[in-house]
């Protein structure tokens, strides 16, 4: 089965075609550089995020305290980790880069803060 897509690699944004059998690429067409080829196989084979979120603040100067994970994720995993970011609830204050939540969903990935938030 052929799949295309755009490569965001680099500024080129080069048009691909990637041959793919039993959810393997087998081929890649269209790209200008090396980078296209290693990110249309990540892409098609395990996709990756990075999640941005915001979790609970009880008792800060605000409601939410923005998050993302330290590393990108599976693609798939994108839902759940939604699910499990509402149950977290903060009630000290944080600093940008402090970890709310180690190892996340047993990723071996952290949920880190991206704002500093007072009492």
């Amino acid at each position: 089965m052929k799949k295309r897509l755009i490569c965001i690699e680099c500024p080129r944004g080069c048009e691909i075609e990637a041959e793919v059998i039993d959810n393997r690429v087998v081929s890649v067409t269209g790209n200008k550089c090396e980078r296209g080829e290693l990110y249309t196989k990540q892409e098609l084979e395990n996709p990756l995020r990075t999640l941005a979120s915001a979790v609970l603040a009880e008792g800060l100067a605000v409601k939410m305290i923005p998050v993302r994970t330290s590393q990108p994720i599976p693609k798939h995993l994108l839902m759940p980790a939604m699910e499990a970011i509402k149950t977290i609830r903060v009630t000290h204050p944080v600093q940008v880069g402090e970890i709310i939540q180690a190892n996340f969903l047993s990723l071996l990935v952290d949920l880190i803060a991206t704002r500093s938030v007072t009492k």
